[in-house]
């Protein structure tokens, strides 16, 4: 079975060609693979009756879970590569995603429509999404308060604040990933607006903890962000581990995700 090591602005995966041959890890395993390469996610690629693969994606706690849009990127250039085709499709538990080729080296990746309907995230009430009722701190001064909520195929939370470096995201970030409100659990992610066209964003992942990058997480700031008229429908989102270009098509009502990757290395057992 073959095995790539690959980042996606240093969003890290353990990638498995399941296609020829069977990988259904335990809990216990998907943590240990995690841990020995140094993933934040590990993903079995298998075979799919009319999509070119599909993904099945586990976070490294050993968690299952149904979207990761980095690691989307960095198996469509797999893909790509593999079958010399121009343009391939990734069939997930939650959409059917398609990746091409941008220009400089980059991977584009259609991530579908957001979801916004409060029981699509799913909250655990009915609530309105662009601001729902979580407060972390002090009832009267809360750290933080009312994120804006939406579906990326994975739920997510976004706090805007002025300053993200001023956030002990470690400290914070667990006591918003399983709040009450969030019955799966959700991705926590603190926005600064730099302006019209930049955001600066780190994300605490579920199940995954801080990363460098979190493509959902992009998707779903910049969707929140420019719902609520902060910047435009089309943003570049600085991370941690790199730059992202998000746009959100009027057209279309999708989510174009824009990105690089890299292979750190390959193997086989």
């Amino acid at each position: 079975m073959k095995i790539w090591k690959m980042n996606g602005a240093g969003n890290a995966f353990a990638i498995f060609d399941a296609r020829s041959a069977p990988f259904t890890p335990t809990t216990e395993q998907v943590r240990q693979i995690a841990e020995d390469l140094n993933a934040d996610q590990v993903i079995a690629l298998e075979r799919d009756a009319t999509k070119d693969v599909f993904m099945r994606i586990w976070n490294r706690d050993g968690g299952e879970v149904s979207a990761c849009g980095n690691v989307s990127r960095c198996v469509g250039w797999l893909l790509l590569e593999e079958t010399g085709k121009d343009r391939v499709t990734i069939q997930t538990e939650a959409d059917m995603l398609r990746a091409y080729r941008a220009e400089n080296g980059l991977i584009t990746v259609d991530m579908g429509s957001p979801l916004m309907g409060w029981e699509d995230i799913p909250l655990s009430e009915k609530m309105d999404v662009r601001g729902v009722d979580v407060k972390i701190g002090p009832i009267d001064n809360p750290v933080l308060s009312r994120p804006a909520v939406v579906s990326m195929g994975n739920p997510h939370a976004v706090f805007f604040v002025s300053d993200v470096d001023a956030y002990d995201i470690p400290a914070l970030g667990p006591l918003v990933e399983w709040h009450p409100l969030f019955p799966e659990g959700t991705n926590v992610g603190f926005a600064q607006v730099i302006d019209r066209n930049t955001i600066r964003l780190r994300v605490w992942e579920r199940g995954a903890g801080l990363t460098k990058a979190c493509g959902t997480g992009a998707c779903a700031a910049l969707v929140c962000a420019a719902r609520a008229k902060l910047t435009e429908r089309t943003a570049k989102l600085i991370l941690d581990g790199g730059e992202l270009l998000i746009e959100w098509r009027e057209s279309d009502d999708r989510v174009y995700m824009t990105g690089p990757v890299e292979l750190e290395f390959e193997t086989e057992i």
